[in-house]
C-alpha cells in the first residue's frame, strides 16, 4: 500500500521545488580555496615544478659532492695510515715559520690561515656591508650590536661575546624570515599599521622591515644577513681554535701584544729578521705595508671628510689633520696610547654608521617634509635616500650616496685593524726611530 505523507512534510517539499535551482559556479572560482602547493601545481605543471626545486636541488647537490670529498678523504687517510690535520688546510706542510721565507711561502700560508688570522677584520667588514646595504631599522640593530662588540677593544673579550652576537645574527635573521611570510591573505585580515586611523606610509612600512601586503619585505636582505651569520660562525669556530696547541703549533698564536711597550724595544720581542735592508722581494712588501700604509690610511680619512660638507665629516678632518701634524712623534709612543687612539677613530667610525643609519629613517621616510620644514638638518647630516624601493624626491647631490660615505667608513675601519695587527707584531717602526 502507498504510504500517506504528512502535511508539514509535503509544504516542505513545496517550497524546495518552488526554490529556483542555484546557478553553477565555474571551477576555477574554487581554487583559491586549495592549499598553495596545490594550486602552484594545477598553475605551473611540470615545468614549474622543476623552477620551484631548482635551488633545493642545487642544495641537495652541494652536499652529495661535499660528503663524496669527506668519504673519499676518509677512505684515502684510512688506506695510508696517514692522520687528519688538525685545521683545515690545502698546502699540507705550511706552517708558521714559512711565512717569511719567501713571497710563494707566504702566498700558501695567507691561503691557508687567512681566515684564522684576519677572520674577525673580515666578519666586521660584512658587518658593515650589511649596514650600507639595508639602512633600515634591522640595519640600525646591527649597528647597536657592531658598537657593543667593539667596545670590548681586546680580542679576547671579543671572544668571549662572540657567541652572544651570533645567536643575535641567526635570531634576527629567523625574526626577519618570519616577517616576509606575514599574514596568508586568505585570512583576509589586513595589517593594524594600515587599518589605523592614521596609517603608515609605505616607507616608513619599508623602513622597519613590517609584513605588508602593498609594501611585502624584500627577501634579499636576509641574504645578506646570512652571509653574515657564515662569517660570524666561522670566526667563532676560529675563536675556538686558536686556545689548542697543535693548531698555535701549526698557524701561529693570535695573543695580541702588551700594551705597555715600547715600540723601540719591539727587537726583542719579534722573532722575524730585520727586512728593512731589502734582501727579497717580501721584505720590500712589508717595508711597503709597514711605512706607508699608514700614510695611506690617512689619505683614506681625508678623502672621507671632504667627500661631502657635514658635521660627521668634520671628525674625520680633525683625526686626519692631527695625526699628519703628530704622525711621526705618534707612532713613537707605547703601545697604549697608540691602540687608544685608533679604537677612538674606529668608535667615531661606528658611531657615524649608527647616526647616519638611524637618520636614514627621515630622508626615506619623512623626506618632503623636512624639505619643507627642517631643510637645514638634511644640509647639516647629509641627509639623502639613495636605497632603492623608496617613494621619495630624487634630489641634485644625490651621485654621493650612502653606500659611498659607509664604503669609505668600511675600508677605514678595515685599514686601520689590519695596520693595528700588523704594527703589533713587527718592527717596521725601527724606520721611524
Amino acid at each position: 500500500p502507498r504510504a500517506t505523507l504528512s502535511p508539514a512534510l509535503l509544504s516542505s517539499r513545496t517550497v524546495r521545488a518552488a526554490r529556483p535551482p542555484a546557478p553553477r559556479t565555474h571551477s576555477k572560482n574554487k581554487i583559491p580555496n586549495l592549499c598553495p602547493i596545490t594550486l602552484s601545481l594545477a598553475i605551473t605543471g611540470i615545468d614549474g615544478v622543476h623552477v620551484i626545486s631548482q635551488n633545493h636541488l642545487m642544495i641537495l647537490g652541494l652536499l652529495v659532492f661535499e660528503a663524496t670529498v669527506h668519504r673519499h678523504q676518509l677512505y684515502f687517510r684510512l688506506h695510508n695510515n696517514l692522520k687528519p690535520p688538525p685545521f683545515s688546510i690545502i698546502f699540507q706542510g705550511i706552517t708558521r715559520q714559512h711565512l717569511d721565507q719567501g713571497i710563494l711561502p707566504c702566498v700558501k700560508y695567507f691561503i691557508n690561515f687567512f681566515y684564522y688570522k684576519f677572520g674577525l677584520e673580515v666578519s666586521l667588514i660584512v658587518a658593515v656591508n650589511v649596514i650600507g646595504q639595508r639602512m633600515d631599522f634591522c640595519a640600525l640593530l646591527h649597528s647597536c650590536a657592531l658598537l657593543a662588540v667593539l667596545s670590548r677593544r681586546r680580542r679576547k673579550a671579543i671572544g668571549e661575546v662572540w657567541p652572544k652576537y651570533c645567536c643575535f645574527t641567526a635570531g634576527l635573521m629567523v625574526l626577519q624570515y618570519l616577517l616576509c611570510i606575514g599574514i596568508p591573505p586568505a585570512v583576509c585580515v589586513d595589517y593594524p599599521w594600515r587599518t589605523a586611523y592614521r596609517p603608515l606610509t609605505s616607507n616608513v612600512i619599508k623602513w622597519f622591515y613590517m609584513p605588508d601586503f602593498a609594501m611585502r619585505p624584500n627577501p634579499l636582505f636576509i641574504f645578506y644577513d646570512y652571509l653574515l651569520l657564515i662569517c660570524a660562525s666561522l670566526q667563532w669556530q676560529v675563536f675556538e681554535e686558536e686556545n689548542r696547541a697543535a693548531v698555535r703549533l701549526l698557524a701561529g698564536d693570535n695573543v695580541e701584544i702588551s700594551r705597555s711597550l715600547d715600540p723601540c724595544s719591539f727587537n726583542q720581542f719579534i722573532p722575524v729578521n730585520n727586512f728593512l735592508h731589502c734582501r727579497s722581494y717580501l721584505d720590500m712588501v712589508k717595508v711597503f705595508v709597514f711605512s706607508y700604509f699608514f700614510w695611506l690610511v690617512l689619505c683614506l680619512i681625508f678623502i672621507t671628510g671632504t667627500t661631502r660638507i657635514n658635521i660627521f665629516c668634520l671628525g674625520y678632518l680633525v683625526a686626519c689633520f692631527y695625526f699628519m701634524l703628530f704622525g711621526g712623534s705618534v707612532l713613537m709612543q707605547p703601545v697604549r696610547y697608540i691602540l687608544r687612539l685608533w679604537d677612538w677613530l674606529i668608535g667615531y667610525t661606528c658611531f657615524v654608521i649608527a647616526m647616519k643609519n638611524l637618520l636614514s629613517l627621515g630622508s626615506c621616510a619623512y623626506l618632503d617634509s623636512l624639505l619643507k620644514n627642517g631643510c637645514w638638518l638634511i644640509q647639516a647630516f647629509s641627509m639623502f635616500c639613495t636605497i632603492k624601493g623608496y617613494d621619495v624626491r630624487k634630489c641634485l647631490e644625490e651621485g654621493v650616496s650612502w653606500g659611498c660615505h659607509v664604503g669609505h667608513e668600511l675600508l677605514l675601519s678595515s685599514a686601520l685593524k689590519v695596520l693595528c695587527q700588523f704594527n703589533k707584531k713587527s718592527e717596521g717602526l725601527q724606520k721611524l726611530v
